[in-house]
C-alpha cells in the first residue's frame, strides 16, 4: 500500500515538474513571439513609412512627369508656331527679293537706256564739232546738243524769214549731223527780245522746211517752237534723242523684263 502511494506521490511530482517546465517553455515561447512580433511591427511601421515616403515620391514624380510633359506640349506648338512664322517671314523674304530683282532689273533698263542716250550725246557732240568746227557755239546739257546762231548770217537781217543763200552750206552741215544719228530728233528754236513770237517761229519754220526739202531730213524728226529769249534772239538748234522712242522703248524693256 505504501508502495503505491509512493508511485502516486511520485508520479504526481512528475506531472506538477513536468507542467512547470511545459508552462515556463511556453512563456519563454511567448515572449520570444512578442519580441519577434515587436520587431515585425517596427519592421512594418518603417515599412509603413518608407511606403509614405515612396508614394509621396511616386505622387512628386508625376507631377513633375506632367508638368514636363505640359512644357513640352507647350515647346511643340510655340516651336509649331515658330516654324509657321518662320516659314511665312521666308516667303516675304523671297516675294521681297523677288521684287528687288524686278527692281534692279526695271531701274538697270532705264538706266541702260539713259546711258545708250548719254553716249549717243557724246557721238552727237564730236560730230557737230567736227561738222561745225571749234569755233561753232555747242552746248552741252542733260544729254542734249544745243547749237547756236545768230539771225543775220542765216537771214541776212533780223527780222527777216528767208534764208539767204550763204546759210546753206552751215544748214547742210545740220543735216549731216543728223543723217549720222539717225536715232537722234532735233528742235528748232526762236528767240525773240520784243515778245512777238510768230517772228522767230516763221524763222525756224524756214530753217525746217530747208533740212526737209533741199536736205532729206524727214519732218517727223523735226520740232518748232518760238519764246521769249529775255536780252537775246537768234536761233537754237537742240539736237537730243527721240523721247517718244526712249519712252516706248524703256516701257517695252520694262514689260518683257517683268515676264522673266
Amino acid at each position: 500500500m505504501k508502495l503505491k502511494v509512493s508511485l502516486s506521490i511520485i508520479l504526481f511530482i512528475s506531472s506538477l515538474c513536468l507542467h512547470a517546465q511545459k508552462k515556463s517553455d511556453l512563456i519563454n515561447e511567448i515572449n520570444s513571439l512578442k519580441t519577434q512580433l515587436d520587431t515585425t511591427n517596427i519592421a512594418l511601421a518603417k515599412s509603413i513609412k518608407k511606403g509614405k515616403v515612396n508614394t509621396a515620391k511616386a505622387e512628386s514624380l508625376e507631377k513633375q512627369v506632367l508638368d514636363l510633359q505640359g512644357a513640352n506640349s507647350t515647346l511643340l506648338k510655340n516651336l509649331n508656331s515658330f516654324a509657321q512664322v518662320s516659314n511665312k517671314n521666308s516667303e516675304n523674304i523671297t516675294k521681297a527679293l523677288a521684287s528687288l530683282e524686278e527692281k534692279e532689273s526695271q531701274l538697270k533698263i532705264m538706266t541702260d537706256a539713259i546711258s545708250s542716250h548719254d553716249s549717243t550725246a557724246v557721238v552727237v557732240l564730236a560730230n557737230a564739232k567736227q561738222t561745225l568746227g571749234e569755233d561753232a557755239k555747242i552746248n552741252v546739257m542733260d544729254g542734249m546738243v544745243t547749237i547756236s546762231k545768230d539771225l543775220p548770217s542765216l537771214f541776212g537781217e533780223d527780222s527777216a524769214i528767208v534764208l539767204i543763200e550763204g546759210s546753206k552750206p552751215w544748214i547742210g552741215k545740220i543735216a549731216a549731223i543728223l543723217s549720222a544719228n539717225p536715232q537722234v530728233e532735233i528742235t528748232i528754236e526762236g528767240l525773240s527780245m520784243t515778245g512777238d513770237l510768230n517772228l522767230p517761229t516763221q524763222q525756224g519754220k524756214a530753217i525746217a522746211n530747208s533740212l526737209v526739202n533741199e536736205f532729206g531730213i524727214k519732218l517727223e524728226r523735226i520740232s518748232v517752237l518760238a519764246k521769249d529769249g529775255g536780252f537775246k534772239e537768234g536761233i537754237n538748234l537742240t539736237i537730243h534723242p527721240n523721247y517718244k522712242s526712249f519712252y516706248v522703248n524703256v516701257r517695252k524693256g520694262l514689260k518683257n523684263g517683268s515676264k522673266k
